[in-house]
């Protein structure tokens, strides 16, 4: 049966009445598309922390050893419900230029043409497609990884950690999560290498993440100017716990947060982070393989 039909549109009315009829279908299509819009505004957002988040990953050298690598600065945004697993959804950007494997050399052979190409394709993109749920604190987040100009799907097996106010000003509501993930580098073109790099990469993910107003999917556009931003720690500014550390280290005492004499935690979500930028290509450079 036709959408019209189900709207009660028979035949003649359509004939009859084409223009009332393609509004009362306009209608309908933009009630669809509410409704189905309506679980995602509901979902509180939370902005991943570039500093709290890493990835590490491992891959055979040459059947000498794992060779283990990080990559931090990640960005991106995640939307959920505690224990309704299956209506999360996960945007998340990689800057593939920090990845770090302990040596200068090795990190630019790397991230030469031949391997991640990262002249031309600067970040890896994770974008969530279904959750499927395990248990309370445990799902699997399916959904397709951009690499080097190829995108093929990928699950992650998450584990939930924590969903608290963090003990530090501004005070936000914080998630947390540590999750596992394997991959086939072939599968995304980087086949160079064969015989001294491993073709299994194999991931973990620690990542922490920040309730934000300011958080946005990337076909939602930026967040409105102003929105929030008296209450937003500037981009780039160190996070609480890193000044703490600073002034530890420059000989003066931490000042630790008092419950009984800070005032009441805000309630209102904030920002740890901002909307997902494009990806810049730029040149690509020479490989150079140590």
């Amino acid at each position: 049966m036709g959408f019209g039909r189900r709207l009660g549109l028979e035949s003649t009315t359509m004939y009859r009445f084409p223009a009332l009829s393609t509004r009362i279908l306009q209608l309908g299509w933009g009630l669809v598309l509410c409704v189905s819009a309506a679980p995602l505004a509901a979902m509180e957002r939370y902005a991943l922390d570039p500093v709290h988040t890493r990835v590490m990953l491992a891959i055979d050298h040459a059947g000498y050893s794992q060779a283990l690598g990080t990559v931090s600065g990640s960005s991106g945004v995640l939307a959920f419900e505690p224990g309704n697993w299956g209506s999360a959804r996960l945007e998340a950007r990689i800057p593939l230029e920090h990845i770090d494997f302990g040596d200068a050399r090795w990190n630019e052979a790397v991230r030469a043409r031949r391997l991640l190409d990262t002249g031309r394709y600067p970040d890896a993109v994770f974008v969530s497609e279904h959750v499927e749920a395990i248990a309370d604190d445990r799902f699997l987040v399916h959904g397709q990884l951009s690499l080097r100009g190829a995108t093929r799907p990928v699950a992650l097996d998450v584990r939930f950690n924590a969903l608290k106010r963090y003990p530090l000003p501004p005070f936000r509501r914080t998630a947390g999560f540590s999750a596992t993930a394997t991959l086939s580098r072939s599968d995304f073109g980087i086949d160079a290498w064969s015989s001294l790099i491993g073709d299994t990469v194999e991931l973990r993910i620690e990542a922490e993440a920040g309730a934000s107003r300011r958080a946005r999917f990337s076909e939602e556009g930026p967040a409105p100017a102003g929105e929030d931003e008296d209450d937003d720690i500037p981009d780039g500014a160190p996070t609480p716990d890193i000044e703490i550390a600073r002034d530890d280290a420059a000989g003066e005492p931490p000042v630790e947060p008092d419950e009984a004499t800070d005032p009441e935690p805000d309630d209102r979500p904030h920002d740890t982070g901002s909307p997902l930028p494009p990806p810049a290509p730029s040149p690509a450079r020479q490989d150079d393989i140590p």
